[in-house]
């Protein structure tokens, strides 16, 4: 349990993290004040590599497991300064609370287990087993697990703490995200002839009733189904201007369950689309994983297809229990459960089959929100789990 002393120490690391804004893509001057930090608590090194993640690394003098503390620099931007009643980079402190834009998402995660670690090689020193890992991954709020790519490959993890608000349990799954692009080509013509084309709106229009038909992926050891929801849609040419629109693109929210791949995700859609196809001569449509493309502060390129896997942790697994045993006896109560968000886990236990769990200050529903807080008690009480953790796992 924190002292005093140790708990204005965290308070403040957290409050300095807030004040340094790190907007996607933004994030240079939090990863090198992390990095200055890191090295003054006795880390072996703290690099920043081509995509401007910062990963920091000490070995015990024991062998034994990579364990690494992940958590993202970035955050979404502020909008609407006007309308928080706290600064948003100011790291006030009013009833208990710091406020701040990533006080949830996730700088108060970030600094607990920066902290954590330092405080764990104090007392430690060398005398541990394995390696200890703490890493702020970039562009996270963009591309949920694609910069930890370069993290997991640089360090080759054994186990993944993601540091993502958990409401104070331990979470053993996350539901995937995947974003879809559902595409109908038409024929323009002047629209007060429309029969003399094939109107693109008009036939995304079905498609999207009969998407709407489908019934949603099912999981019941997942936090919420495999959803599918449209977030946007417009027509070319715009504005019409008495054409009939030739092109028309929707997108999708889909959130993934374990074991959906890009194929099994897409097999139902366009067998809609063939068969709608078959029916409506004339109907040309498609349907597509969205890809994004962003800048690193790095000046490298960060691209992706939008598809993030889901993933699941088998609960009962000894490490995961050990670390809920010594968590309780410290006088706290987690549940075990899962993420309904998208959290780089998405990566290491999506994709590299690392096992991985989540445990983080604050609610999923206060990220990304007017005056988001962190409550200080659990910015103190996520420190001692973290401090669980590196006890439990590299002993």
């Amino acid at each position: 349990m924190l002292n005093e002393s140790q708990k204005t120490q965290v308070r403040e690391l957290c409050r300095d993290l807030i004040k340094i804004p790190s907007n996607s893509g933004q994030e240079k001057e939090i990863a090198g004040y992390l990095q200055t930090y890191l090295l003054s608590r006795g880390f072996d090194e703290a690099r920043i590599d081509d995509y401007g993640n910062l990963v920091a690394r000490v070995r015990g003098n024991r062998p034994g497991k990579c364990v690494l503390f992940d958590g993202h620099l970035d955050t979404v931007p502020v909008t609407d300064a006007a309308g928080w009643k706290h600064d948003p980079y100011g790291a006030q402190i009013e009833d208990g609370r710091i406020y701040g834009r990533g006080a949830t998402d996730m700088k108060g995660a970030d600094a607990a287990f920066a902290f954590a670690a330092g405080e764990f090689l104090r007392c430690h020193g060398r005398d541990f087993s394995g390696e200890l890992c703490v890493a702020g991954v970039v562009h996270e709020e963009r591309f949920e697990g694609v910069a930890a790519r370069a993290v997991s490959a640089m360090l080759h993890p054994d186990v993944v703490i993601i540091g993502e608000a958990s409401e104070m349990n331990i979470k053993c799954s996350q539901r995937g995200r995947a974003e879809l692009v559902l595409e109908t080509f038409g024929v323009p013509c002047h629209s007060s002839n429309p029969e003399k084309g094939v109107n693109a709106v008009y036939a995304i229009c079905r498609l999207i009733e009969a998407f709407r038909q489908l019934p949603p992926a099912v999981d019941e050891r997942m936090a919420g189904d495999g959803i599918m929801e449209l977030t946007d849609i417009r027509s070319e040419p715009y504005p019409g201007a008495s054409v009939v629109p030739e092109y028309c693109r929707a997108t999708y929210d889909r959130r993934l369950l374990v074991g959906e791949t890009r194929q099994s995700v897409l097999a139902p859609l366009q067998q809609v689309i063939d068969r709608m196809q078959a029916q409506q001569p004339g109907l040309r449509a498609r349907i597509s994983f969205s890809q994004g493309q962003e800048r690193c502060y790095t000046g490298q390129t960060i691209a992706a297809d939008r598809f993030f896997p889901g993933w699941l942790v088998d609960k009962n697994e000894d490490w995961i229990q050990d670390i809920l045993h010594r968590v309780q006896s410290m006088g706290y109560t987690p549940q075990l459960t899962g993420y309904s968000f998208c959290t780089n886990g998405s990566h290491y236990a999506g994709e590299a089959g690392i096992p991985c769990i989540g445990m983080g200050p604050s609610r999923e529903n206060l990220a990304h929100t007017i005056d988001e807080f962190v409550a200080l008690e659990e910015l103190y009480a996520i420190t001692d789990y973290y401090t669980a953790a590196m006890e439990v796992l590299l002993k």
